[in-house]
Order: structure tokens, then sequence, then C-alpha cells
């Protein structure tokens, strides 16, 4: 019965620790340094996940197909002193989903700012990203499961 009890202590804990890492208790700041490009992010789940991102210390571009829409957003996030700013895009149009990538690298202090925490000092491209995507969906990764593989060209990162 000691037993059991011992386990059922380390579980709570476990749970604890696992909860409060999850609400931000835990780390000041886990995604400075980073920008989030987060589309459909006016509303529902998207604004959370870009309030979310911002809460973290990155900054976010939200986008939504309507102005206004952006607007709002924006407006909130800045108003609870979050990084954010946004943009227009439909993502099913190419020259949108360009002008948001497109969005902090027009800033080229904050470019500079990235690359410094970088290990390469360099700006990824999206071919790089794509190929261990490839990977992932091959079946030379079918032995790899719940793995989280982070492209970051050095960058220090914990999950």
């Amino acid at each position: 019965m000691q037993k059991v009890g011992l386990l059922l202590g380390r579980s709570a804990r476990a749970w604890r620790s696992v909860r409060m890492a999850s609400s931000g208790v835990a780390r000041r700041d886990p995604l400075a340094n980073k920008v989030a490009l987060v589309t459909a992010s006016t509303d529902g789940i998207g604004f959370a996940i870009a309030r979310r991102l911002a809460q973290d210390g990155a900054h976010v571009v939200v986008s939504s197909r309507k102005q206004q829409n952006v607007d709002r957003a924006v407006a909130a996030l800045q108003g609870e002193g979050l990084s954010v700013s946004g943009t227009i895009c439909h993502v099913g149009k190419a020259e949108d989903r360009e002008r948001l990538v497109a969005t902090f690298w027009m800033d080229k202090a904050k470019e500079e700012s990235m690359k410094e925490t970088l290990r390469i000092r360099r700006i990824g491209t999206p071919e790089e990203c794509a190929g261990i995507v490839s990977f992932m969906c091959s079946e030379d990764a079918s032995y790899i499961t719940g793995e989280t593989v982070v492209v970051g060209g050095g960058t220090p990162s914990r999950l």
C-alpha cells in the first residue's frame, strides 16, 4: 500500500510539472528572438495560438483575409503589451503567402538580431525546411515515433 502512495505522489508531482511548463510558469520567454507567422489568427483557435506564442516571447505576425480582422486582432494583442504585427493573407493566393513571409524580414534590424542567435549566422531557406518534412514522410523515417525535430540553424532550443 505504501508503494501505491509513493507512485500516486510521484504522478501528481509529474503532472504538476507538466501543467506548469505548459502554462508558461516554469520558464520565461521560451520563444524570445523568434518570429511566428500564424495564418487565420484573428479569431478562435488561431487567435489563441497567436496570443500564446506572443506571451511566450515570439514576435507574432497575425493574418486574415480581411484587413479589419487583422487590425482588430493586432490592436487587441498589442493592447496586452504583446509584440505583434499583421497583414492580410489569403493562403490560397501565392502572392499573399509571399507577402506574409516577407513581412520580419522587412525589418533589417530584427533580421540581424535573429541571425545573431543562430549558430550558422544566416536565415534558413524554405527548401532546407522541406527536406526534413520529406524525410519524416518517407519510409526512411518509419521507425521514428514521438520525436521532435528542430530545424533551427543551430539555435538553442528546448521544447
